[in-house]
């Protein structure tokens, strides 16, 4: 608990310049004793390892997109871990792996909105949600015949899309890049003749990927529109929620995600927008029928672990056979502090947002491009005039900012590229920022940017 106190007051980062870090480093890159040593002298120096790290669950960090560390979900996976449970096939602990399928029925059902029936899996990550869900729509799309498959993904796609396409046997020549319009949103007309065309060139068309919230801007394609055009070409559709999927707790997110619902499946990931430790991912469908499909394997040292009263086997479901009981350090959470709770601080995050992209908007010096669709707000420096010379003055300007910013150890902000240029995004995501984290950011933005656009 002392840690988790001290969270508002720690910096975001270890200083970059300090040799500490490294020197450490070196001391854990050696092999274990042969004789063992005191615990607390070893759990003061992994104190010290936790020092030189980024304070990713800090009211400050408003990099990347971050995972908030419930304590009462790391008090359930050490629960979990004590007890040590096999959580591969129900019937080792079947209790146990009702309580996992609930929280993946409340996923699929009550936060995506699909049908009853729905369920999935829950993963280390999005990236292996990702992985199965392109690994299942392919077995169920294409079969064995699956060198010609084709994979659609917008250009702000997240890139363990196009990872999980190569990695399950996908060429890179058949992940087909759609563009985007201004709004940074895939472009449904382009993607539809680009389908088209490519079904007409012998490719094999099979899946459609839509982004719930982009990690560069927060920005959500046109689901329903997507969704329509998915259904009419026959494909799978996917929508990349990782960031943005649990915003649907709220009115204003279910408004903004609207198609999600329309999915095949959707990936999720809790230890982002509902503040649950790393490692923590879902992957749900629609049929969970043609997860097993895609997925099912046995072996005859197995023949004595029977099903239990239709409760699931995850390890049927995923490349996973051995795994732990990963329901509990979602379900505590969500039992202890109530969906409401959720919902509240989801909602809090958006009228940060937007507090963040109404301030900015007012200064001069800065451009603020786009209206945030979620918790991250995209701006940079604004160029005096349309050449390029002045874009390029503008975006050393930009990276210059960020190293003001980031200079000050209670906040931490990171950059991406948009469409060439240079952006500066703010991420708010930690349930422990609040009002007045953001406006001591604020303040150091407008301290720092220029008082007018650079030339």
């Amino acid at each position: 608990m002392e840690f988790i106190e001290s969270l508002p007051r720690r910096p975001t980062r270890y200083s970059p310049d300090s040799q500490v870090a490294g020197e450490l480093a070196q001391t854990f890159l050696a092999p274990p004793p042969e004789q063992g040593r005191d615990l607390k002298g070893l759990l003061q120096k992994l104190d010290g390892a936790i020092d030189c790290a980024l304070e990713t669950a800090g009211p400050g960090y408003m990099a990347y997109i971050p995972g908030g560390g419930l304590y009462t979900s790391a008090l359930a996976e050490f629960y979990a871990r004590s007890t040590n449970r096999y959580g591969g096939n129900a019937f080792p602990a079947p209790a146990l792996t009702a309580l996992e399928e609930s929280v993946l029925r409340w996923m699929a059902q009550d936060v995506c909105g699909l049908p009853k029936g729905s369920t999935g899996l829950l993963t280390t990550g999005g990236s292996m949600a990702t992985f199965s869900a392109v690994i299942t729509a392919r077995e169920d799309r294409l079969g064995e015949e699956f060198t010609r498959g084709t994979v659609y993904v917008g250009d702000h796609a997240h890139h363990s899309v196009r990872k999980a396409a190569r990695l399950a046997g996908i060429s890179a020549r058949n992940i087909r890049v759609v563009p985007s319009g201004e709004n940074l949103r895939m472009d449904v007309r382009v993607a539809a003749e680009m389908i088209r065309q490519d079904r007409a060139a012998g490719r094999r068309p099979f899946l459609l990927v839509g982004s719930a919230g982009t990690t560069d801007t927060g920005t959500v394609d046109p689901l329903p529109a997507l969704a329509d055009l998915a259904a009419e070409e026959r494909l799978w559709f996917h929508v990349d929620a990782a960031y943005g999927g649990f915003f649907r707790l709220t009115e204003r997110g279910r408004r903004q995600l609207a198609g999600t619902e329309q999915a095949d499946s959707v990936t999720l990931d809790p230890h982002k927008s509902l503040f649950l430790p790393f490692g923590t991912g879902a992957l749900v469908v629609r049929d969970p029928t043609k997860l097993y499909a895609a997925h099912e394997g046995t072996g005859s040292y197995l023949q004595d672990l029977t099903s239990e009263g239709g409760l699931p086997d995850y390890s049927h479901m995923g490349p996973e056979l051995t795994r732990e009981i990963r329901g509990l350090r979602v379900w505590l959470p969500l039992h202890v502090h109530g969906v409401s709770a959720f919902r509240e601080a989801l909602d809090e995050k958006l009228n940060l947002a937007e507090r963040v992209h109404d301030r900015l908007s007012g200064l001069p010096g800065l451009e603020v491009p786009w209206h945030p669709d979620l918790s991250i707000v995209a701006f940079r420096v604004r160029p005096r005039d349309s050449g390029a010379a002045a874009a390029e003055a503008a975006d050393e300007a930009t990276r210059e900012l960020l190293m003001k910013i980031n200079n000050d150890p209670r906040v931490l902000i990171s950059s991406t590229v948009v469409d060439g240029r240079q952006t500066l995004r703010v991420c708010i995501i930690i349930h422990r920022t609040h009002e007045d984290r953001v406006d001591e950011l604020l303040d150091i933005i407008e301290e720092h940017c220029p008082v007018t656009e650079v030339k």
